[in-house]
């Protein structure tokens, strides 16, 4: 590349960003610029740039910046490949949008032509919508297709068995909970294999999702009433503490 460069306020100008952001990118070292001035003035290069670019790809696609960090350092990470990964996500969240597109319009053509449209069209479509938009913040694209595949093989009356099967674990995990029953305990460690069962069964073993899933309950207490539970911190400490018993135990 060339040898243009620019100083932070540039740089920050021409990207939209913060001067602040740009330094704290610096200081956690995911981006730090390839130049400095005699006065030890920050300068971004081309190179620099191109970085910038990748990691603003990777934030969208869900990406913390210490996962960022870690995976621009990988050997077999190309700005081409991340620029693909982006573009899976975008072409996936337009397809997403043509298809609400299409139920709207049905809707819409319906409406015009004073056909009844129930109420629970409405409610479907507005938590189709809504579920949209929450999953794509914490699922990547792969995630997601890998979720509906495993959804399509079980089939449907898995799916429903398994939360049913997943809404009376979290009831008999609480109940054991309020009666003060050691973690470690046998009865405790059962339930905390139905539980590993179950979220393996979800996440084909999947760690990614797994992690994905678990931060979406926590700061999406309404997607996690829907499957059946209020979060609690405090219940999932103590399945956490039997899981760990019961991974150790032969």
């Amino acid at each position: 590349m060339g040898c243009l460069v620019w100083k932070v306020g540039e740089l920050a100008a021409r990207t939209g960003l913060s001067v602040r952001t740009l330094h704290y990118y610096d200081e956690i070292s995911l981006l730090s610029p390839s130049r400095r001035t005699k006065s030890d003035h920050r300068l971004y290069t081309e190179e620099d740039v191109v970085r910038l670019q990748q990691i603003k790809s990777l934030r969208q696609l869900g990406f913390s910046l210490d996962e960022i960090r870690d995976f621009l350092g990988r050997p077999d990470t190309s700005p081409q490949g991340v620029i693909r990964l982006h573009l899976a996500r975008l072409h996936q969240q337009l397809e997403t949008q043509q298809k609400l597109c299409r139920r709207l319009e049905a809707i819409a053509e319906r409406l015009g032509s004073e056909a009844k449209v129930s109420v629970d069209e409405f409610l479907q479509t507005i938590q189709e919508i809504e579920m949209v938009e929450k999953t794509a913040q914490y699922f990547t694209e792969e995630q997601r297709k890998e979720i509906a595949q495993r959804g399509e093989a079980l089939g449907e009356q898995a799916v429903r068995r398994g939360e049913e099967e997943w809404k009376e674990l979290i009831d008999e995990v609480r109940a054991e909970m309020q009666k003060g029953t050691d973690p470690t305990s046998k009865p405790v460690q059962q339930l905390a294999r139905r539980y590993r069962k179950l979220i393996e069964a979800f996440t084909g073993g999947n760690k990614g999702i797994e992690k994905s899933l678990g931060k979406m309950y926590r700061q999406e207490p309404n997607i996690a009433a829907d499957h059946g539970f209020t979060y609690d911190p405090k219940m999932f400490e103590y399945l956490g503490e039997a899981l760990k018993e019961a991974d150790e135990s032969p």
